[in-house]
């Protein structure tokens, strides 16, 4: 890998991942201030979307929720061994990169939201709610909604560089 002095690397989107964080711990502070717990409670936006305040003990899709509690801590470590990781190859990614820097920052941003909610409550606060009929998507919060974002972004730059490359054979 090369090494960038810190303005020519990736590290020049870093700010992304504190808002991003910012963003998603103060939505959640909000929905914990304004409503109350439980999908009985809920607050119909759209036909389609409702606000509700949940707790999600496991992780995507309320993947491992009953595990007992072990979870907590395996998907805490899982959070700063991949945020550690993409700051790592941010260092080493040029700046000009751009697409695939914002998408490790929100990566990174939405990662550590939730790792916060997990060290800081157990859970993490679920709170945006999109259905059809009777067909509830799982509950999920703006740091998943970074997370899957940033993934689609890198998937998205992948498809690019392959495009470039086989431009030039």
């Amino acid at each position: 890998m090369q090494t960038l002095s810190l303005s020519q690397s990736g590290w020049r989107w870093l700010w992304l991942a504190p808002l991003v964080f910012a963003l998603d711990i103060g939505s959640k502070w909000l929905v914990m201030q304004t409503m109350e717990y439980g999908f009985a409670n809920r607050i119909e936006v759209l036909p389609f979307f409702n606000l509700t305040y949940v707790h999600n003990h496991g992780a995507a899709f309320s993947f491992l929720s009953d595990a007992g509690g072990w979870q907590r801590w395996l998907f805490s470590v899982i959070a700063l061994g991949v945020s550690g990781l993409l700051a790592y190859w941010m260092r080493h990614t040029p700046a000009d990169k751009r697409m695939i820097n914002i998408a490790y920052a929100m990566i990174i941003g939405g990662a550590l939201g939730n790792l916060f909610d997990r060290l800081v409550h157990g859970y993490v606060i679920d709170f945006l709610d999109f259905y059809l009929g009777q067909s509830h998507w799982p509950a999920f919060n703006l740091a998943d909604s970074a997370i899957c974002v940033g993934a689609a972004l890198i998937i998205l730059d992948s498809f690019r560089q392959g495009q470039s490359s086989t431009k030039h054979e």
